[in-house]
């Protein structure tokens, strides 16, 4: 995934001669050769065996060749939360941003994309728009196509950019999504629902359908989002496993968007809360952590014996307060299908009976989507489970997760009464005092790839996020559920990455020339510190802390790096200088002096690691440009805790004009037992505090 041929060279033409040399026929015709990428890096996709892909790879000229994966899709509240108000100062320029969302299509109808107030399409703008009988673009959402390179779509998806699952629409909308007053789902969390930045345009490259993203499909709209314009790119999208660099279509994509200016905000990955479970991690990329924000939604249970437990959920029906009779899941096996009671207590699909259920709330010991005792007609379900209840969903029937010890008690009653009865209250929105903290699925670090690189960068709101929705979709995947929603509330680092785009898009309506390093390293070292009470994990959570759009306008410091400090890292990471120089425009040679080590990046956290029980010493070289006040002197602070060290030369620095860089050395010593230690580094002139996290760690491999 080089560069671009110089020259008038049809590079659809070389890809095609590449793959006469290796493949018997005579001919390669489109169902070979999937997609040509020309517009902003070059290479292709093609269909090959495993024997032709081997040939292929011993071509000179040829970076890498990789088999395609596929790839998993990783409000009305939370821009508030973060203390970014409606009323937060607007750039004048912010309706010429455009944000690109590489996701699952758009819901063009939502009134968060309501176009009204906006003038005319950015003069910048090169995309184009694939209007079809069902889809067509306006001046909010000014451009759209999807990728299919296999030509296989199911008739649960849209052959157009429009969105069948719902999740892109919700990325959209919460990135650059208009105000919308009274947006709820069926009056839970009510409010107004918006994006980072209202008034930017939405630029839509649908690469994910009902059975996941393809890698020839990610580069293909990647090819196109560089080449059309956008300012940003967000992708709430990842491997299901961590890989190189450059087998990584992500990293790839976002590599080549950086060299052309451009950020690409990324989803850390829902695999958490194990450790280095990060999939998106490259250094050129903003990899987004999710956290809770200060509200909770509790379903609360009522027994006839007049107790009431607290449960989670989402529960949108009104039982109006109404006694139902209650029984254990247990106590209702379907033996006609030679299901026991042991099968029965976790209400799975058919193994509950239908004649003991249906009309009844149900008792289940799991927590599960709520599809058997919706099919087997109860009128709700209380499940007790021991699994992490800080997010919660939506079900096709009324329900509520009970923790154990409630749990226990509630089935108590259910097996001692002669006659129980019980209700379920719809669901009621309250204050979490706890929050922000990273939520249980959210990925964490350490990086896989390049330890000493801290991961994830930042974390941003992820749990429980209202935003617009699909009305192609219900509510639930339960097969008898209608209902369908504008608004819906959902979790995940796939709601976290867009929040840190919109506040990335807000950054660059200011600051509409800074590199994408720039515009990451003013939120990173502006975000809010987190603490490890929260988070046992520490900034292998949550990185270097929560998002704060309004102050990372006025970052005061940046660490700034482009295409070449990138090159250097590379170099000291192995990667040879013909792999380099395919990839980039560069003759760069690698050598012992050009080497990168990678403590020299010019990156705003410091990391460092070693084998337990050792101790280590790493020195840093690191430079900030000055994009405060011309007339400025910062002195540093640093927070060292037992067992860290931290020198900083020199601990004084002096600026004398806007865009002046000052280069200064970190040296850190570390006594690591087997865990991790923390402290920061700040550069504070009186007005800005320029936060950088530095990390010891005991290395997971020997």
């Amino acid at each position: 995934m080089g560069n671009l041929p110089k020259g008038k060279v049809s590079t659809t033409s070389l890809h095609t001669s590449m793959l006469h040399e290796v493949l018997p026929s005579s001919t390669v015709g489109s169902e070979v050769l999937l997609y040509s990428y020309h517009r902003s890096f070059n290479g292709f996709a093609a269909k090959l065996t495993k024997d032709e892909a081997a040939k292929l790879r011993e071509k000179d000229g040829v970076v890498s060749v990789f088999r395609s994966q596929k790839k998993q899709l990783h409000t009305t509240r939370s821009w508030d939360f973060m203390g970014f108000n409606k009323k937060v100062k607007r750039s004048i320029i912010e309706s010429d941003i455009i944000v690109g969302m590489l996701d699952t299509g758009i819901w063009p109808e939502s009134q968060s994309f309501n176009y009204t107030g906006l003038g005319p399409i950015p003069k910048k703008w090169k995309g184009t728009c694939q209007s079809s009988a069902n889809f067509t673009c306006n001046r909010k959402i000014i451009g759209a196509k999807y990728y299919r390179a296999n030509g296989d779509i199911s008739p649960y998806d849209y052959k157009s950019p429009r969105d069948s699952e719902g999740h892109g629409t919700h990325t959209s909308s919460t990135a650059a999504g208009g105000l919308v007053s009274k947006a709820s789902l069926y009056g839970i969390a009510k409010g107004t629902a918006r994006g980072g930045v209202p008034s930017a345009r939405i630029a839509v490259y649908k690469i994910c359908w009902s059975d996941g993203c393809y890698d020839e499909d990610i580069l293909a709209a990647f090819d196109d989002a560089i080449a059309d314009g956008v300012d940003i790119i967000s992708l709430s999208v990842g491997s299901f496993f961590s890989s190189e660099y450059f087998d990584d279509t992500i990293a790839i994509g976002a590599f080549h968007s950086m060299k052309n200016g451009v950020l690409t905000s990324n989803s850390a990955g829902n695999s958490g809360p194990i450790l280095s479970s990060i999939t998106n991690f490259s250094p050129w990329s903003l990899s987004v952590a999710a956290s809770t924000i200060d509200r909770k939604f509790i379903t609360k249970v009522k027994l006839g014996n007049g107790k009431i437990y607290e449960g989670t959920s989402i529960n949108t029906f009104d039982l109006k307060g109404k006694m139902y009779p209650f029984i254990a899941g247990a106590a209702a096996p379907n033996t006609s299908q030679g299901y026991t009671s042991e099968d029965s207590r976790f209400c799975g699909p058919g193994t509950l009976n239908e004649t003991l259920v249906k009309g009844k709330i149900v008792f289940c010991d799991y927590d599960s989507d709520g599809t058997g005792p919706a099919e087997a007609g109860a009128i709700g379900a209380v499940f007790q489970s021991g699994v992490y209840k800080d997010y919660v969903f939506p079900y096709s029937l009324p329900l509520s997760n009970l923790n154990l010890d409630d749990g226990r008690n509630v089935l108590n009653y259910v097996n001692t009464t002669e006659n129980p009865t019980a209700t379920i209250f719809k669901t009621n929105v309250e204050d979490d005092q706890f929050a922000p903290f990273v939520v249980s699925f959210s990925s964490r670090g350490p990086n896989p790839a390049t330890p000493d690189i801290l991961k994830p960068d930042v974390t941003a709101p992820g749990v429980d996020i209202l935003a617009a929705w699909s009305e192609a979709v219900p509510l639930t995947e339960t097969k008898d559920d209608t209902r369908i929603v504008p608004y819906n509330i959902i979790s995940g680092t796939s709601m976290s990455c867009p929040h840190a785009t919109g506040a990335a898009a807000y950054v660059k309506s200011f600051h509409p020339t800074w590199s994408p390093a720039a515009i990451k390293s003013a939120l990173m070292t502006t975000a809010f510190p987190m603490s490890s009470k929260n988070n046992l994990e520490a900034e292998f959570a949550y990185g270097a802390g929560h998002i704060n759009p309004a102050q990372a306008a006025q970052p005061g410091l940046v660490y700034d790096a482009g295409e070449i400090d990138y090159v250097k890292f590379l170099c000291g990471q192995g990667y040879t200088p013909k792999q380099l120089k395919l990839i980039t425009e560069s003759n760069f040679t690698c050598s012992e002096e050009t080497n990168g080590a990678v403590w020299d990046l010019n990156y705003p956290s410091f990391t460092l690691s070693t084998s337990t029980g050792n101790s280590i010493t790493r020195v840093f070289h690191r430079t900030v440009t000055n994009v405060g006040s011309p007339v400025s002197t910062y002195k540093v602070v640093v927070n060292a805790p037992p067992g860290l060290i931290i020198q900083v030369q020199p601990s004084v620095l002096s600026f004398k004009s806007l865009g002046q860089k000052l280069t200064f050395i970190v040296t850190v010593g570390a006594e690591i037992g087997n865990s991790m230690i923390s402290g920061s580094l700040i550069w504070d002139d009186g007005v800005h505090q320029v936060r950088s996290p530095i990390v010891a760690y005991a290395s997971l491999v020997e």
